[in-house]
């Protein structure tokens, strides 16, 4: 079959979305299907792309990736960090992507299905519109718990005024998309679960996912007395980080031997260099490295941070952080609640506290400190990985939902 997949993230982009669909299509076109990616140019997370990336991945460009993929380049729009010019880009490289499948995906080149994936919420309508176009099944595809999160804040769908009505509607526009898709894809059972409840028919879950190999070369630390705890990825409202800084510096102060790091990027970032500033620089907070410098972090860890906020649509979702973590064998700190704290208990792969409780994870780093043995490669989290989220199973499952699409 032909498959044409609608995303607002792909290769050479580093992210969660890329990586996910970088490891299904390739699985889809060794099992003989042709793939089709309808993307932006390269432009996360700054909002720009990169200068060496402008000339070969220009709007309306296409290539083939290294196993087979044809990838078609949208329009996108530079843009900053806050939510009203990045939901602007997404709405312009989806009404782009629309139109450049309309044009060139007719014919011998027409899709026999389409999957949106989201974020970025346009993709959705996107894709929603060319189905009904090409008269061909939409998969709709939700990494996170979609529309809840982009319409979250505490009793606010139940409040009144205009954000309000404006979140209840796009609350309940987008789940209108979701049931009129042929098969909505989600990453954990509990949304799937959430989904049913509104209407949406036979949400089936295709789990993020991580390949062990990647990580079979990352060594334990060496026996200290010191910790070394690493957070890795995008330091955003989502995470509540701030919490990890206090809880350091609460044990620097007390002169216990503990090293935080953090690494990456994020709307944040500028926030909890200032709050780790005021508190006298418990921790280090690094800028995004290349993939290259990825595993010599991992190799300085014994621990890695996950961490969401204690809101309700967190509970529906498991970050693919935590897959990558699970992956390298060592210890998980999780600040975690719901189907993600779950995952960390049944592979026995570290140790869960509330998110955002403080007193929490200072116990458990303390505990940490005293006992060792329980910072241990953790095997039974890569044994969890294999059985519940390799790639070869995720993609066969996959392709299986897309059979089902098709023969309905």
């Amino acid at each position: 079959m032909h498959i044409l997949l609608l995303s607002h993230y792909f290769q050479p982009e580093n992210v969660a979305p890329q990586r996910r669909w970088d490891e299904l299509a390739s699985r889809f076109i060794d099992a003989g299907h042709r793939v089709t990616v309808i993307c932006p140019p390269p432009h996360y997370p700054s909002g720009r792309v990169r200068r060496e990336h402008r000339r070969a991945y220009r709007p309306g460009s296409s290539a083939t990736t290294a196993y087979g993929a044809r990838v078609i380049r949208s329009l996108y729009l530079p843009h900053g960090s806050d939510i009203g010019t990045r939901t602007a880009d997404h709405l312009v490289a989806a009404a782009h992507a629309s139109w450049l499948a309309w044009r060139t995906l007719r014919g011998p080149r027409r899709p026999d299905v389409i999957i949106a994936t989201a974020p970025g919420i346009p993709s959705l309508l996107a894709g929603r519109f060319l189905a009904r176009r090409a008269r061909v099944p939409l998969i709709s595809e939700m990494r996170d718990a979609w529309p809840d999160l982009v319409t979250f804040t505490p009793g606010l769908l139940a409040g009144r005024g205009p954000l309000a009505w404006i979140k209840r509607f796009v609350h309940g526009r987008i789940t209108r998309w979701q049931r009129d898709a042929a098969r909505v894809v989600v990453t954990t059972s509990r949304f799937a679960d959430v989904l049913a409840s509104r209407g949406v028919a036979d949400p089936v879950v295709i789990r993020n996912g991580s390949v062990l190999a990647t990580f079979d070369s990352i060594p334990s630390r060496a026996p200290s007395r010191d910790l070394h705890v690493l957070y890795m990825g995008n330091m955003g409202r989502s995470q509540g980080l701030d919490t990890v800084v206090r809880a350091a510096a609460t044990l620097v102060a007390e002169g216990l031997p503990l090293r935080v790091r953090f690494v990456g990027h994020g709307a944040e970032r500028a926030a909890l260099r200032r709050l780790n500033a005021q508190l006298g620089s418990p921790i280090e907070i690094l800028d995004e490295v290349a993939p290259s410098e990825v595993f010599g972090h991992y190799a300085w860890a014994d621990s890695l941070v996950v961490s969401l906020r204690d809101w309700e649509p967190f509970e529906w979702t498991v970050p693919s952080k935590l897959y990558e973590s699970l992956a390298t064998g060592k210890h998980v700190t999780g600040l975690l609640a719901g189907e993600a704290a779950e995952v960390v208990t049944a592979s026995d792969g570290g140790d869960v506290v509330a998110p955002g409780d403080r007193q929490g994870l200072e116990a458990l780093w303390r505990a940490l400190l005293d006992d060792r043995e329980r910072l241990r490669v953790r095997a039974s989290g890569r044994t969890w990985i294999q059985e519940h989220a390799s790639y070869d199973r995720l993609a066969s499952d996959y392709l299986t939902v897309l059979g089902e699409a098709l023969a309905r």
